[in-house]
């Protein structure tokens, strides 16, 4: 079966139609038994030392796996470095997709770029919308996983963030994904409430280092709201695909975002925010918005490379509790 990487969510369900089968690029990066030596290997080819380091994992991730000659790019709604990525892989031989979600959320432009992607791989939109119904069944279970994570408190923050993420391309293999997912919330269910005495919640690109959950849970936080993993689940209700990725906000802009990042804050009854921003990412800019627009404490941190988190950050995040408290 052929696979095809991908650079970030997009609409997963034209590949699924083709017979292909999408890889989530970041995730086999930052699950690699060494992510920062996929880093160094990118430098040592030539990119950048400042320049974000899952632009450079994702490069060295291709060119590993063999077997992934063709990828979708995102080169408007993610990454401004996604052109350039593009094109040093097509240098190494790879075949690249691009794909962009407009800026104003155009509803026409958007069904334009879904339908040049399906030109690509030759598919109809009936066979598009058989896998948007195949995919959203597994959706619905994850997102009552996050419902049972802020409103039941059975589940974590790492394992919110964890099956959320994998939405994106749904580990590869759908069936399997949605087998876990049973076990899991029939784990969850039965599990005892949990009594972190601060909700909180995590916006921003998702972490280069996963151990922040484990780091808060252990001082008595828990993250109940994932934004952008949550985004990844599509987490509304529409028959539409095209609506359905033109409510997906995480490549439309701080403002859209922070009307459904409100929402949330109100909904999950949240004490404060962590605002995660990855170096050398346009995204840190935001920041100044998001401290703007937002009621509750935020505390920004600063991701490099895919290491443990440092002492500094523990620091800051013990006096962030402190001061929630």
């Amino acid at each position: 079966m052929l696979k095809v990487g991908i650079t970030t969510t997009i609409p997963v369900e034209v590949i699924y139609a083709a017979g292909w089968t999408p890889v989530d690029l970041n995730n086999v990066f930052i699950t690699d038994e060494n992510p920062q030596a996929l880093v160094e290997e990118a430098e040592l080819a030539g990119y950048p030392r400042n320049l974000c380091a899952w632009i450079k994992g994702i490069y060295s991730t291709v060119l590993k796996n063999s077997d992934i000659q063709t990828i979708v790019a995102v080169t408007q709604g993610d990454c401004s470095n996604t052109h350039a990525l593009m094109e040093t892989l097509q240098e190494a031989g790879i075949k690249t997709v691009p794909f962009a979600f407009p800026y104003d959320r155009d509803y026409d432009l958007l069904h334009l770029q879904i339908e040049k992607m399906m030109s690509f791989f030759n598919v109809s939109w009936q066979q598009v919308t058989e896998q948007k119904e195949r995919l959203d069944r597994v959706r619905r279970k994850v997102w009552e996983l996050d419902r049972l994570t802020w409103e039941e408190n059975r589940v974590g923050g790492w394992e919110n963030h964890l099956y959320q993420i994998c939405c994106s391309d749904f580990n590869s293999d759908p069936e399997k994904f949605d087998a876990e997912l049973d076990e899991f919330l029939a784990g969850a269910r039965r599990a005892e409430p949990r009594r972190e005495d601060l909700r909180l919640g995590y916006i921003g690109v998702p972490p280069i280092m996963g151990e922040i959950y484990e780091y808060l849970e252990e001082r008595g936080a828990r993250v109940v709201y994932n934004e952008t993993q949550r985004q990844f689940t599509m987490p509304f209700e529409t028959a539409d695909l095209v609506e359905q990725y033109r409510l997906y906000t995480y490549p439309y802009g701080i403002f859209f975002r922070l009307e459904d990042i409100g929402r949330e804050i109100a909904r999950r009854q949240l004490d404060g925010i962590i605002h995660y921003a990855q170096s050398f990412c346009y995204r840190q800019i935001e920041d100044l918005i998001v401290r703007n627009r937002l009621s509750l404490p935020v505390l920004t941190l600063e991701g490099d490379m895919p290491n443990r988190l440092d002492a500094r950050t523990r620091m800051r995040l013990d006096v962030f509790l402190d001061m929630l408290r």
